[in-house]
């Protein structure tokens, strides 16, 4: 019987368990959990806050009864924090304190990402209780929902708009608390081109949010009666200050290595695991998967993309391969999401400038249009602002961005151009799919084609 341990309970760690339960059912499978919410949707956390999700319970992807209906070993708030290569033992923590070592033949990191604190002066000194909060775990969601109970706040800042920070605006909007978000880069979602992040500020404001962007918060305090300041410059150097009841700080991720790294992994880009393509560390026997570990762009090659969806695949790979299976992570295409309010926001592949630093030898440009989601005359049509790149010089699909309408199926819409990208179709290429029509929901030519065939007439 071949002994597996994954270490981590979220995408990747019970992915990999999963696995190695349908790969060989005579596997033995622990799973080593720091918390007590093992297979718990990360991604869900903003539609809890809201109110949207009913109970925090609903966010489990599976309960503590489905896993071990799979005949795997969930041990929930026990932390590892040792590994031995040389002789196969993690050594975990339970919660009263006691440690164990427990053998393996094979095991598998998952240990994810934890929250970036930004170097905001007073940060260090305030948390959860005074009203300040990161958040990217369970228990800061639980932390977050008991100084909303306790403290009803009418208004907070939230430093921070990427994905989660335009997600939680929207949450916080939802209970009727006034927000003011602070970005430092010069526009929201900077994971689109600025013309697009504009269009997710219009949203924002229209749904009044106090969007501020090129602003730098340099000091969070308390102030007389718990309330906070928040003190910040703006892009062209005046004092921007909002006292307020909540501090939401959500300024991104950094993989969480400790483990791995104390055991004498090899790291890699931007501090993450080095793992190959079957997610095999420099250390014998040792698999890692997600947050933690590098990731392989298949237009950018080796870098590091923290994603829940990426983290299932290699996940499942390690789980396979941790029990002699030759499953390779086959890379990703950055292919991301968000909605926000009304609008959805998406993009896959490379940017202009992205392409361009790649040093492929690639001559990107950028084509924007704005194709009708469905035929005009049947009611209800939106225009789908859209940007491809391409290489101009063998007309090769590099990357495609969208912004639009809830209804305008923009998520599936850039899926779309993710399979194209993840079989290197050329832009003209992309007016062959054979793709569905009916008046209501598209037309002859998808919106999808019309935005490639814009590229094509500029830069064909």
């Amino acid at each position: 019987m071949t002994r597996v341990i994954a270490v981590g309970g979220s995408d990747a760690g019970i992915s990999a368990a999963l696995r190695a339960r349908e790969f060989d059912p005579s596997s033995e499978v622990t799973v080593v959990v720091a918390d007590a919410y093992p297979n718990f949707s990360i991604c869900g956390i903003p539609y809890y806050i809201s109110g949207e999700v009913a109970h925090w319970s609903n966010l489990a992807h599976r309960t503590a009864e489905d896993l071990a209906a799979t005949g795997m070993d969930v041990r929930i708030n026990t932390r590892a924090t040792g590994i031995d290569p040389a002789a196969k033992l993690l050594t975990v923590q339970d919660a009263a304190g006691s440690s164990e070592e427990l053998p393996y033949d094979a095991l598998v990191v998952g240990t994810g990402a934890v929250s970036v604190a930004p170097p905001i002066d007073g940060l260090a000194e305030l948390g959860p209780g005074q009203g300040v909060h990161l958040l990217h775990s369970m228990g800061d969601t639980f932390e977050l929902q008991h100084s909303i109970d306790e403290r009803q706040p009418a208004n907070a800042v939230i430093i921070g708009a990427g994905y989660i920070g335009l997600e939680m605006a929207e949450a916080l909007t939802t209970r009727g608390i006034a927000v003011t978000q602070i970005e430092a880069l010069p526009e929201v979602l900077p994971t689109v081109d600025g013309e697009l992040g504009a269009l997710v500020r219009a949203e924002l404001v229209a749904h009044g949010v106090d969007v501020l962007t090129g602003t730098t918060v340099k000091a969070v305090s308390r102030e007389a009666g718990d309330r906070l300041r928040v003190e910040a410059t703006g892009a062209d150097g005046e004092s921007v200050t909002r006292l307020v009841d909540l501090v939401l700080v959500v300024v991104g991720v950094r993989p969480d290595t400790t483990l791995a790294a104390e055991a004498g992994a090899e790291l890699g880009f931007r501090g993450a695991i080095a793992v190959d393509e079957r997610m095999r560390t420099s250390l014998p026997g040792v698999f890692a998967a997600g947050d933690c570990v590098v990731t392989d762009h298949r237009l950018l090659g080796t870098t590091w993309l923290p994603l829940g969806t990426t983290a299932h695949k290699q996940g499942r790979v390690a789980g396979e391969n941790a029990l002699g299976g030759d499953r390779r992570f086959a890379g990703s295409l950055g292919t991301q999401v968000v909605k926000v309010f009304d609008v959805v926001a998406a993009r896959t592949g490379l940017r202009e400038h992205e392409a361009l630093a790649a040093g492929r030898g690639w001559m990107p440009v950028t084509t924007a249009s704005d194709p009708d989601d469905h035929k005009a005359y049947y009611p209800g049509a939106s225009t789908v602002a859209a940007r491809i790149t391409g290489d101009r010089s063998s007309g090769l699909l590099l990357g495609a961005q969208l912004v639009g309408r809830r209804g305008a199926e923009i998520s599936k819409r850039v899926d779309t151009y993710a399979t194209a990208l993840f079989h290197g179709m050329s832009v003209d290429g992309i007016s062959d799919l054979d793709l569905s029509y009916t008046p209501p929901l598209g037309s002859p030519w998808d919106a999808v084609q019309m935005a490639t065939q814009a590229w094509v007439r500029e830069h064909g």
